[in-house]
């Protein structure tokens, strides 16, 4: 069975470091000019999975969340990921103003945080994940 496969029927990590090696192996299954929505409650690893989609591409900087500046830019070896936080955008045309296009340079990834906040931005070819966290700190990923 793929990752996708099994993302796509969902799985169960047990810890932080087991969440980055699943988003790394994915990273590599990730067709090159990916949108991948990460829905979930604040505090369920969203950023820890972006930051295994960053290992997997190759990235050597260390990945935070842009809650504050909205969205950081990593060049890898394999790809440029582009990590956006919509938590604190107000309105959805705020996203027109930043401009994300210019560094979405072909092969990219586009990991976006609270895409529910970005309305109709996303385009409709995104992938989207489902992260959860169940029983304690064991976290639960669903890719719809």
């Amino acid at each position: 069975m793929t990752i996708l496969q099994k993302l796509k029927v969902g799985l169960t990590t047990e810890s932080a470091e087991q969440t980055r090696a699943l988003a790394a192996e994915l990273a590599s299954a990730l067709p090159p000019d990916t949108t991948l929505a990460l829905h979930g409650d604040m505090g369920v690893g969203k950023t820890t999975f972006v930051q295994g989609l960053a290992q997997g591409f190759g990235v050597s900087e260390h990945v935070t969340s842009p809650t504050f500046a909205i969205y950081s830019i990593y060049q890898g070896s394999e790809r440029t990921l582009v990590h956006l936080d919509a938590y604190r955008l107000e309105k959805k045309s705020a996203l027109d103003e930043l401009l994300m296009e210019e560094f979405l340079q072909t092969p990219w990834c586009l990991a976006v945080e609270w895409p529910d906040k970005t309305g109709d931005w996303l385009p409709a070819h995104a992938w989207h994940l489902t992260l959860s966290i169940v029983a304690g700190d064991r976290h639960h990923l669903v890719l719809r």
